[in-house]
């Protein structure tokens, strides 16, 4: 279905956002039910970060699978999957700040330095912060389209970081971040081929004449 109506787009984000709403009802229903496992902080931490980083990615191959598919009506959806992420990456980071280090801010701070996969987790995050503050269309126009679009470029580095602290996260098996790592290359792959040109022939040989093209 290359286009919807409003009243059918509203009802997907209503759809979209309770199901990204799932996993923290699991987690939330796991816990009541004292099936977090033996490391419960532990396992919070993962479940938070992993969907902070699977949103992530699930909203990077948005603009992608609308061009390919002409479903002009997904870059509605884009919105909310990325503060979805962002809320997932909040709890993260607060479930390390409350339950695991009780807010011991000089620990934090060793942390930071000498720790690469928190030094990189913690830049990503607060990387992320100024994308989700201007994801309203009013921060758009108050920032301009352009400068909106090169602040938000900034979504590929933060993935680029997240699939990092994963990376350094795990000890033995990497098959997990090797598997976002390699979703990130493709959708990094699909932006760059996707790109139209600046100036293409066609473009330049209809110029009718010399003048109007050293204008462009």
């Amino acid at each position: 279905m290359t286009h919807l109506s409003n009243r059918t787009i509203g009802h997907v984000k209503v759809a979209l956002f309770l199901v990204c709403l799932t996993p923290l009802l699991q987690l939330v229903a796991a816990g009541g039910n004292n099936m977090l496992g033996a490391d419960p902080i532990e396992t919070i931490t993962r479940t938070t970060g992993s969907w902070a980083l699977r949103l992530l990615l699930i909203t990077l191959a948005i603009t992608p699978l609308r061009k390919w598919t002409g479903c002009q009506w997904l870059a509605r959806l884009r919105r909310i999957v990325g503060l979805y992420s962002f809320f997932y990456a909040c709890l993260h980071f607060l479930t390390y700040l409350v339950f695991d280090q009780y807010f011991d801010w000089e620990g934090i701070g060793k942390d930071v330095v000498k720790r690469p996969y928190i030094t990189v987790g913690f830049v990503s995050f607060v990387l992320l912060v100024p994308l989700a503050v201007t994801s309203t269309h009013g921060m758009m126009k108050r920032l301009g389209g352009r400068n909106w679009q090169r602040l938000h470029r900034l979504v590929y580095l933060i993935a680029a970081g997240g699939v990092m602290h994963y990376l350094w996260l795990v000890k033995r098996d990497i098959s997990g971040p090797a598997t976002y790592a390699a979703i990130l290359a493709l959708l990094l792959c699909a932006r760059l081929v996707g790109r139209p040109r600046k100036h293409s022939l066609p473009e330049r040989l209809s110029k009718p004449s010399l003048s109007q093209s050293a204008r462009i």
